[in-house]
């Protein structure tokens, strides 16, 4: 009966796909990692980090892995710090591979040819933090955990932006995103460091959401398809009976955007969101992606049930019985049922996001200050 503004994208990412084939184109799962097998060390100790074990591998010798995480002095993990992997390969310099640790603070090289490595750690704010070992054939090398401590040059220098600002900041990134440069990508962070929104941030992305032009256009589409179908009779045909369903259709998706995207989120303090993963197995983003259909960010950063969605997809269904005509209104069950169909669609468009929309997202932010933005 409604279109909340989570469903509205999970339509429009599924038609974009089915374009892209046919042409040439609004939250807990943990990062995967394989068990080691029994022959496999489940943890190397750190005396094994500075002595060699065993004589170098042949070429033909099974690739192996490097594992870890990356935590604060106080054991708190590190997102989005620099891992760069520096190897020789019988007296040869091979090309250095770097990538970011994820949300829980972890890192993963795979297929990595066996022999020395160093990992050269860093992150804005810490010392610079070094470990070496040697990668045994077909190994998983776990590494105990990576401790980056306080640079001292920069401790009376880190803070320049209060929370608030931050975030106003991420917020003016986030409602430059637009996919092909034309559809809106407001509700996800590309960011490593996101900062949690406040309630002033909630109401705004959910503001732009709504009045975005792009928004205006496809409920005019929306409300042509329902006339063509003649659904909700009791509104009738004609310029009046278009009308109707363009403010039904309009309000469905307002509605359903302030109740789960701002108003409740801050209300029960959650981020309304996705958080881009990025990194690790496909499976592990597939799962991480269908998870966030029913789980999201709390802004004390940790993992919780996402009430904010689910409540606000059955609210903005009930609410939606007040200007639907009589005989098109919603029973509890529907309204259930939609709620349900709105999740599996989350999820869907989640995963379009975790594999595919990036790449076509315009103005995407620059995490790194350091570099130029594309």
């Amino acid at each position: 009966m409604f279109t909340a503004l989570p469903h509205r994208f999970a339509i429009m990412v599924l038609a974009f796909v089915a374009w892209g084939c046919a042409s040439g184109l609004g939250q807990s799962s943990l990062p995967q990692t394989s068990p080691a097998t029994p022959s496999q060390p489940a943890r190397v100790s750190d005396s094994a980090l500075s002595s060699p074990s065993g004589g170098e591998a042949p070429d033909q010798s099974p690739a192996g892995n490097i594992t870890g995480i990356v935590v604060d002095a106080s054991g708190a993990v590190i997102a989005g710090a620099r891992v760069k992997l520096a190897r020789e390969d019988h007296g040869k310099q091979s090309p250095d591979q770097e990538q970011l640790s994820d949300s829980d603070g972890r890192f993963s090289f795979a297929n990595i040819a066996p022999g020395p490595f160093k990992l050269t750690v860093t992150s804005s704010g810490f010392a610079t933090q070094v470990s070496s070992g040697i990668l045994s054939s077909g190994q998983t090398y776990i590494l105990q955990p990576i401790t980056l401590l306080v640079a001292a040059a920069v401790t009376d220098v880190e803070v320049s932006l209060s929370a608030p600002q931050v975030a106003e900041a991420q917020i003016k990134d986030e409602e430059k995103q637009r996919v092909l440069g034309v559809i809106p990508n407001f509700y996800v962070t590309y960011d490593p460091h996101p900062v949690s929104l406040g309630a002033r941030q909630k109401f705004e992305l959910a503001w732009k959401s709504t009045v975005d032009p792009f928004n205006f256009a496809i409920t005019g589409a929306i409300a042509g398809i329902q006339q063509a179908d003649d659904r909700f009779r009791g509104y009738g045909q004609g310029a009046q009976g278009y009308g109707k369903r363009y403010g039904a259709s309009f309000a469905d998706g307002a509605i359903g955007t302030f109740i789960g995207s701002a108003i409740l989120p801050t209300l029960l303090k959650q981020d309304p969101r996705y958080f881009y993963k990025g990194i690790g197995s496909k499976r592990s983003r597939v799962l991480y992606a269908l998870a966030n259909s029913v789980i999201c960010k709390g802004d004390n950063g940790r993992w919780q049930t996402n009430y904010s969605g689910i409540l606000g997809s059955l609210a903005a269904g009930g609410i939606s019985n007040l200007y639907y005509p009589a005989s098109d209104r919603n029973g509890a069950s529907l309204t259930f049922e939609n709620a349900l169909i709105g999740i599996g669609a989350t999820g869907a468009a989640n995963v379009f996001q975790e594999f595919f929309v990036r790449r076509f997202t315009k103005n995407l932010p620059n995490p790194d200050p350091a570099k130029p933005s594309h």
